[in-house]
């Protein structure tokens, strides 16, 4: 959404445009390994399994809120930057003052939806044995033999933390519509 020129070509629009799409145009799992076997080759210091799956989730979800808040933005009225303008605000104040509340309300539960997602996507990351659930999963389960017992208490761990997050967005949710 940036404005920013450099003649009649928008770089930090053209870039993360691109950045979006490729991301989100990927699946997980490749981006995983994209940065599970490349950022160490890139960046040796980042030579830990850890820090590369987390990178990858990081830059999954950045690009899903992106869009996220961009949406949030796009579906405020743009009568409410016209008002603003014509009050004598800049476009900086306008933004910060009117137009950013309202799309915080519009984008809070898309985003809370986002951060439930991303807690059940580290379930890829036991692929590289990164020591999350589901890598605890399989060596209980090479462990004691046992599958399904194991399976369940992963499942209801996962099934705890979303449920209890997305009870704690609802309220959330509720408390700032009050306020309309």
């Amino acid at each position: 959404m940036s404005n920013w020129k450099v003649g009649k070509v928008k770089p930090l629009s053209m870039l993360m445009t691109a950045y979006i799409e490729v991301i989100r145009g990927t699946p997980m799992l490749v981006q995983l390994y994209f940065f599970y076997f490349g950022l160490p080759k890139l960046i040796p210091q980042l030579d830990s399994a850890f820090i590369s799956i987390t990178i990858a989730c990081i830059v999954n979800s950045v690009a899903y809120v992106a869009e996220i808040i961009r949406a949030g933005i796009q579906a405020v009225d743009k009568g409410q930057m016209e008002a603003a303008r014509c009050l004598g605000m800049s476009q900086k104040q306008a933004m910060i003052k009117i137009i950013i509340p309202q799309a915080t309300k519009n984008v809070l539960p898309a985003l809370c939806n986002e951060f439930v997602t991303v807690i059940k996507e580290t379930s890829i990351a036991s692929t590289f044995f990164v020591g999350e659930l589901m890598t605890q999963y399989k060596t209980m389960t090479a462990a004691l033999y046992l599958t399904i017992e194991p399976l369940l208490i992963v499942a209801a761990i996962y099934f705890f933390l979303t449920f209890t997050l997305s009870k704690a967005i609802a309220v959330f949710e509720r408390r700032l519509q009050s306020g309309d």
